[in-house]
């Protein structure tokens, strides 16, 4: 194994800047080829983000994580996305039910440290337990939805998982998000349209009034609006330049480059 580091991301994603959500799915596919996956919640993005995988035609799995208290909405969502673009979405699952979590540990997400807690054993743990499945993930974060996520790049190292995670909607603005959606009748989960700007579990979202910020919804109860869940690796706290242990032969292929060995 090699180490890839951050830092070693700085050309390519200044090349990324420059290049289309399309080509940055194409390229990952090309790099990856069956160890990468697309990772959805089945929110506006991510069914974006669905939509180019599908007309695209790369091929890319795409991973979501039933919590057990989604909204009806939300499965609904992810089963049309399957069926009407013919995607091959993998549903995962936590260890326990919420009803046997809660037997055990109570409720976990009427406070901040329980609702880290929450959030990772039945969002985080469930993705772990296929990150040796898969060197990269793709995900939809915009820099546009700003807080932590203003300056996510196109590429970024995710400790936790050991992987690459693609970003490739980073540049999209809300208007070019909104666009491409009407333009391309895209479907999205109809809470959108009642009032929710982001869509979680049934437990810990709400709808937003027009004047509050887009996460208001997430976590009300617990007061702050910066709160996240810890799924992605640009809301949670890293060192500068993360790092993780991928085959040389596959940092060679991302990095684009190749190795002379001298004796």
């Amino acid at each position: 194994m090699a180490r890839l580091t951050q830092a070693d991301l700085v050309d390519l994603n200044q090349a990324f800047e420059h290049r289309t959500p399309q080509e940055i799915l194409r390229w990952a596919k090309d790099i990856f080829g069956t160890r990468v996956a697309a990772i959805s919640a089945m929110q506006e993005a991510g069914s974006v983000v669905c939509h180019m995988i599908h007309t695209t035609s790369v091929d890319i799995p795409v991973l979501f994580v039933d919590t057990g208290v989604n909204f009806q909405e939300t499965l609904d969502t992810r089963d049309r996305l399957a069926s009407e673009y013919g995607l091959r979405i993998v549903t995962l699952y936590p260890e326990l039910t919420m009803e046997e979590q809660t037997a055990k540990h109570g409720i976990l997400y009427l406070s901040v440290e329980g609702q880290k807690e929450c959030c990772h054993k039945r969002k985080v743990e469930p993705l772990m337990k296929v990150a040796d499945q898969y060197d990269a993930f793709v995900g939809s974060l915009r820099r546009a939805e700003g807080g932590k996520r203003a300056i996510c790049p196109v590429l970024q190292i995710d400790t936790e998982m050991n992987s690459l995670r693609i970003n490739p909607l980073a540049l999209f603005t809300d208007e070019q998000l909104e666009s491409y959606i009407h333009g391309h009748d895209v479907i999205v989960n109809p809470l959108h349209k009642q009032g929710f700007s982001t869509i979680g579990c049934n437990r810990c979202t709400t709808p937003v009034m027009p004047n509050e910020p887009k996460r208001a919804g997430r976590w009300r109860h617990l007061g702050p609006w910066s709160v996240y869940c810890g799924i992605n690796p640009s809301d949670r706290d890293q060192t500068n330049s993360p790092a993780i242990d991928l085959p040389e032969d596959l940092i060679d292929r991302i990095l684009g480059r190749k190795t002379d060995f001298v004796i």
